[in-house]
């Protein structure tokens, strides 16, 4: 089973080194018997499966769309009749192209909350090579 080191986790999990410890100190998530700590990648991953789920999704609206991100508008560029508006979800900076008309209807600014929908017919999965 893989597992990951302290500042690993923190960076999948888009939190502090600190607060991973005291995930770790308070049972949140456990360690494997590594020096130094390690957090066994299931638990990880259950960690950031249950974080993802706390975030509440602002929309009230049905969706076949799994594939959601809830976070922060970043940028606005605007350009003539196209936007490029990028948003920042946990770890996840997502990008979005639109029409200026569109942004401007979404009020979508630097700091505005947003729900990134995709809706893709081709995932691609990679791995780290051993």
């Amino acid at each position: 089973m893989q597992s990951f080191k302290v500042s690993q986790a923190a960076r999948l999990l888009g939190v502090s080194d600190d607060t991973v410890r005291r995930w770790v100190d308070q049972g949140i998530l456990p360690v494997t018997d590594a020096s130094p700590t390690e957090i066994p990648g299931a638990a990880l991953a259950q960690r950031a499966v249950d974080i993802a789920a706390s975030v509440a999704d602002p929309t009230d609206v049905l969706s076949s769309a799994r594939n959601r991100f809830v976070g922060l508008v970043t940028r606005v560029q605007v350009d003539g009749v196209m936007a490029q508006v990028d948003i920042q979800s946990g770890p996840h900076r997502v990008v979005s192209l639109m029409s200026a008309e569109a942004a401007r209807d979404l009020g979508l600014e630097p700091g505005s909350l947003a729900v990134a929908v995709v809706k893709a017919t081709t995932v691609i999965i990679e791995t780290p090579k051993d």
